[in-house]
This record gives structure tokens, sequence and C-alpha cells, in this order.
């Protein structure tokens, strides 16, 4: 019979093993050999992420995942889309002058790292573990020395920021249309996991007037912006049901295996089930997430090689993309809605399948805190074998989206959001000029333990609130006219993988290994997280 003194010693092993791989220490083993959890006694190097491994290590008793396709590493097979199609079934100003000194305006921009990537220097900037924690301590300084006033602060480069410290100018930011709030250009156009356009303005975010205002429309309709339950959910629901077998198929679940099936099931949900066994595709847009991470400045032949490459593949499946599929349903819409054909829907269908790239990393951040609260796990499991026979409420899953929600929380895929003023703009009695960069650290906002109840740990009960979703501190898909018009889509996916995997499995055993009681710690890498699952 277990004691009372035994279960305490349980929990204080439990809370030693996760202080040790939040800070890399090493813990002494039960012979007395030095070891880490998985490892010799190693320290991690500052730029790696908690609990991540050393680069090419697996897990111990990780088969690893299965082989990628060949086109993910080296696309140089061809593979003819009607060729595919054949194989497949049917179917005045004031002066601008820093409110800090330039010496503290140095150590707040060491501070914030990879919120100012792009207006330092040209190398690329990664977010550590530490970092991460020493911005939101500067930010909090920030606001203690100077109130809540938007606080000016200065680059190495020389470039400004006005850093936004309460939620009252949040608001404000949201709600600003684009004709005063506008994406930054040189940062802002270029990833896709901000929901913004490519560096060229091809992109829903860097279209103006009309051509802008026609794409918002595309995208609104053919993902069923506001609708939990997307209209074409029965085949969404499917491919993910059948590429989620992939997840569960070795015992362990880890980020190249997420991506994987992901990836395939996103092909499948664009442009239709051809897609899924295109390796030439898969591999072009694996090389152009890879080029969207690098700085600017760089050589761009090969990349736009491979981006038009990708846009004619592309639009060869849109011609044969059925009535269920994303690239058909915009077909549909670009046919009487844009009949000047100013919305390419094979451009907006490219913008999808790249998107779709932070669903793996949340997938997996979720799982791994459903690991660590043992009933939150085993209410979404629940819910997940509920699920089956809901007939025509199927994809709703309210639990397992709130778990999702509380993921991005805590760990957001666009932690800062930059606008750029267009015009002179007044913020709490101060007049900034045209082209004043305007920083909104939303991952500071969504975890300042000042203004939010449990701030660092894992609730996603908040998310039962009617009135969460409209909460200007929380906004894992912005707010406002720039509000992500796929969020709902984005939900109802993750959530249909996290109860593929619970259905029938259980997280038995994660790595890193966190606390479910303490804080959680500010930065996951997804490449370092590894997922044991057993039969339930």
């Amino acid at each position: 019979m277990r004691t009372v003194q035994g279960a305490a010693l349980d929990g204080i092993k439990a809370r030693v093993r996760a202080l040790a791989e939040r800070t890399g220490l090493p813990v002494r083993a039960a012979r007395g050999a030095l070891r880490t959890h998985g490892g010799p006694a190693v320290r991690l190097r500052p730029e790696e992420g908690v609990g991540r491994t050393r680069r090419g290590a697996p897990a111990p008793g990780d088969p690893g995942p299965p082989a990628p396709p060949p086109g993910a590493q080296a696309p140089g097979r061809r593979t003819a889309v009607r060729a595919v199609l054949r194989k497949a079934p049917p179917g005045p100003a004031a002066p601008l002058v820093p409110t800090v000194s330039p010496a503290a305006a140095t150590t707040v921009l060491a501070a914030l790292g990879a919120l100012l990537s792009g207006t330092g220097r040209p190398r690329p900037l990664r977010r550590r573990p530490d970092g991460a924690r020493a911005s939101a301590v500067a930010l909090r300084a920030l606001r203690a020395r100077h109130g809540d006033a938007p606080a000016l602060v200065r680059t190495r480069s020389g470039k400004t920021l006005l850093v936004l410290l309460d939620p009252r100018d949040l608001r404000r930011f949201y709600a600003e249309p684009v004709g005063v709030l506008a994406a930054d250009p040189p940062q802002m156009c270029r990833g896709l996991s901000t929901h913004e356009p490519d560096p060229d303005g091809d992109g829903a975010g860097c279209a103006r007037g009309e051509q802008r205002a026609e794409r918002r429309r595309m995208n609104e309709e053919v993902l069923a912006a506001g609708v939990p339950v997307h209209p074409a959910a029965g085949p969404i629901l499917t491919a993910v049901a059948e590429e989620a077998r992939q997840l569960t198929a070795t015992g362990s679940l880890e980020l190249a295996r997420a991506r994987h099936a992901v990836n395939r099931a996103a092909r499948r949900i664009v442009l239709g089930d051809p897609a899924a066994e295109d390796d030439e595709l898969a591999g072009w847009l694996t090389q152009l997430r890879a080029e969207d991470k690098r700085p600017r400045g760089g050589p761009r032949r090969a990349a736009r090689s491979v981006d038009d490459k990708a846009r004619a593949r592309i639009g060869e499946y849109v011609r044969y993309a059925g009535d269920d599929t994303l690239a058909g349903r915009a077909a549909r819409h670009a046919g009487p809605a844009d009949p000047e054909g100013a919305v390419d829907p094979g451009d907006e269908a490219r913008l999808w399948l790249l998107a779709m790239d932070a669903v793996p990393d949340t997938l997996l951040r979720t799982l791994l805190l459903l690991g660590a609260h043992p009933c939150e796990q085993d209410a979404a499991a629940a819910e997940a074998a509920a699920e089956v026979a809901a007939g025509p409420a199927r994809g709703e899953l309210p639990r397992l989206r709130a778990c999702v929600r509380e993921s991005l929380r805590l760990y957001p895929v666009v932690p800062d959001l930059i606008r750029v003023t267009r015009g002179e703009t007044e913020w709490r009695g101060v007049r900034h000029p045209a082209g004043t960069s305007v920083l909104l650290p939303a991952a500071f906002h969504q975890r300042d333990p000042e203004r939010v109840p449990a701030a660092h740990v894992f609730v996603p009960g908040r998310w039962k609130n009617p009135g969460a979703d409209h909460d200007i501190r929380m906004a894992p898909f912005s707010h406002g006219g720039g509000r992500c018009p796929g969020d709902q889509l984005g939900l109802m996916i993750t959530a249909a993988f996290c109860a593929e995997v619970l259905r029938g499995h259980r997280v038995t055993g994660t790595r890193p290994v966190l606390d479910p009681v303490g804080p959680l710690p500010v930065t996951l890498d997804p490449h370092g997280i590894r997922i044991a699952l057993t039969r339930r």
C-alpha cells in the first residue's frame, strides 16, 4: 500500500525532474551516476529551447519517425498532376524623443530579443528561453517606471518603436483601419506564420483597396469565418482521421511525425486527395517554409524558382479540385464574385497550405500540456470518444478547443505584432509622425500576471466564459478587422487531431516534464518535445 510519505516523496521527485528539465541541471541517478533525463549530463547551450535534445539525437527508446517523403529533402522527382488524378478515385508633430535613456533603451532591446527581429542586425535572432523571460521582465519594468502610457524605445539600428503596455491601447490597435495602422512591409509582409503575405505584396495582408477587400471576402467565405463547424467538415475530418493513424503507429510522437501527417492532411483538405501523394509539391512547400525563416536580403533567385513551380503545380490542382476542397470552394467563389479575376484561387490555396504549418507545433504542445494534467486529459479523451456518435454535431469538441486555445495563449504562434502609422497619430496626448512602428507584445499581455489570473498555468476552463473570445488581452487569432478568418477552421482541425490521438491512446510520458501545479516554461521548442503513448 502506498503511504502518505511515499506519495509526498514522489511529488518531490517530480518537482526535481521538472526543475532539471527547465534549467538543464543534471540529476543524480539511483546508483550514483550523474545523468540527466534520457542521456548523459549535458548543459544546454543558451540558444537551445526548454527540453530540447541535442541536434539529431532521438529520444530514448524512440524508433524515430517514418522516412519522410523524398521530396521533403531533395524534390527532384516530377509528379504529374493528371497522372496522380488518374490513379485517385473520382472525386506638426512633437520631436521623436525616447522616453528612456539610450543606455536603458539598449538594455530593453537586448532583453526583447526576438521581439525586435528585423530591426537590428541582419542576421537572424533566435528566441532563447531566458531571453523570453527577460523580455517580460523588461516590459514590466518599463511599465512600472513610465506607467501604462506607450513607451518609445530606440533599437540598435537607430529605429524607434512605440511599445503598447496597457490593454486600453490594445483595443485601439486592433480597431484602427489599415489606412491608419498598416503592416510593416519589411517584416509583416514576409512570414505566413503571422497570417501575412510574402514580401512581394501578393498576399491578402499587403493588398490594397478593392483587391484586399475581395481577398478578405473570399477567405471569409471559403474558410467559413466565425462558424465553429466548417460546411465541409465531413471530408475534412475524414482526411484528419486517416492521416492521424501515422501519429500513433509506433507509440511515440515527435515533431517530424506530426508535420508529415498534418501536411498530408492539409494538402488533401486544400487541394484534394490526389495531392497527398505529391512528394515533389511537399518538398517545394518545405523549401518555402524554410526560406520564410531566413533573414531578408539574401539570395532570392532559388526561392523564387521554387515558388513559381509550386504556384504552377497548385494551379493545376485547382482546376481539378472538387467542391469539398478549399480550392474548389475558392474557384466557385472567384467566378461570379470576381469576374475580373483580381484574386487567384491558386495563390490563396498556397497561402492556406503554408499557414497550416502552425498546426503540428500547436498539436504537440497541447498534447504535452494534457499529459502533464491527467484530469484534463481524461475529460478530453471522454469528449473525443463521445464525439464519434455526435452525428451532425461532429467536429465541435468544445473542451478540446478550449485546450488548444489555452495552448495558444501560453505559446502563441505570433508572439508580437508590429504596425506602422500611415499618418501622424496621437497616443495618450503625445503626437508621433507617420512611419512610427507600433509594437504590441501579444505574448507578454497574454501571460501578464498583473492582469491575467493564473497567467503561467494551464487553465482551459477560462475559455468557457462566453466573453473570453472577445477579451482584448487574449489574442491567439488577433481581433478586429485583422482577425484571422481561418481561426475556427484551424481550431477544428487541431482539436480533431488531438481527439484522434486521445480516442485510443493515453499520453503516459513526455519530455520535457512539466510541473502540473507550478508555473509553466516561458517557451516550449516543439523540436524538443517527445510524447510517449500507450493504448487505452
